[in-house]
């Protein structure tokens, strides 16, 4: 009988320790998906904090091209700033052409084209005025005009040409408009 126990012992003894070897496998096995679920849980969120990265960064070279861009294309604002006052002491010195010589006049004439022909190179163009509604971004109203036989708030008269670089306005126009 006491054979016949042991053998059982034996058994038992050999299924508690495979019991035990699969629990302490199963515990591993656990603990190793956990540590798996874990890592790429954590890799996605870095590849998530990666993909924002990216995109602020695209955003910011945009950002920065359009700034440079911006920048090349009205860097001579300023100086064709100033440089539009001497357009109009040219143009007021041709209107007295009647004053003066022929060559002396056509000399100023010449030198008048040329000067233009170098600020329209520039991208400087006059804004049109004269018969145009009144747009107050390109338009700077000093006086009306109530019988100018123009309609009410159209441009009249045009007081000091304005200019724009580029679709942006460097100088508005000084301009009379109707009532």
């Amino acid at each position: 009988m006491n054979n016949r126990k042991e053998p059982q012992n034996v058994k038992e003894k050999e299924l508690e320790e495979l019991e035990e070897t699969f629990d302490d496998e199963l515990a591993s096995d656990s603990e190793e998906i956990a540590e798996a679920e874990q890592t790429q849980e954590a890799a996605e969120e870095q590849n998530t904090k990666y993909l924002r990265l990216m995109a602020d960064f695209q955003n910011y070279k945009r950002r920065i091209e359009k700034e440079k861009a911006d920048i090349y294309a009205f860097a001579n604002e300023k100086l064709l700033g100033e440089l539009v006052s001497i357009v109009d002491d040219f143009e007021r010195a041709l209107s007295h052409e009647a004053d003066a010589s022929g060559s002396f006049v056509e000399g100023m004439h010449m030198i008048f084209k040329n000067f233009n022909g170098v600020l329209e190179k520039a991208g400087l163009e006059e804004v049109e005025a004269l018969g145009e509604d009144f747009d107050p971004n390109v338009h700077n109203a000093v006086m009306t005009s109530p019988d100018s036989g123009y309609e009410s708030g159209k441009v009249c008269g045009i007081i000091q040409k304005g200019y724009k670089l580029k679709n942006r306005v460097i100088r508005p126009s000084m301009v009379k408009v109707a009532e």
